[in-house]
C-alpha cells in the first residue's frame, strides 16, 4: 500500500511541477509520476536538513520543497526528452 501511495503522490506532486513551469513539457506520464515520487522523497530530504519536516498544521515548506525540486526535474528532464524525440 505504501509503493501505490508513492505513485499518487508523485503523480501530484509531479503534475504541480509541470503546472509551475511556464509553457508545455512534452513529457509523458509515466516519467512526470517518476520525477514527482524523486521530487518528494528529496524535498522530503531538504526539509529534514534544515529542520521543517515536521511542523504544526500543514508542513507547507516541506510540500514547496518537493514541487520545487520536481519541477527542477522536470525541466532538466523536458529539454533531454525533447531531444531525444527530435
Amino acid at each position: 500500500m505504501t509503493f501505490l501511495w508513492a505513485l499518487v503522490a508523485g503523480l501530484v506532486i509531479g503534475l504541480l511541477a509541470k503546472l509551475v513551469l511556464p509553457g508545455r513539457q512534452p513529457v509523458p506520464l509515466w516519467l512526470t509520476v517518476l520525477v514527482g515520487v524523486v521530487g518528494a522523497v528529496v524535498g522530503n530530504a531538504l526539509a529534514s536538513a534544515i529542520g521543517v519536516r515536521h511542523t504544526d498544521g500543514i508542513d507547507w515548506v516541506r510540500h514547496l520543497l518537493q514541487v520545487g525540486v520536481a519541477a527542477a526535474l522536470i525541466a532538466l528532464t523536458s529539454s533531454a526528452y525533447a531531444g531525444r524525440r527530435g
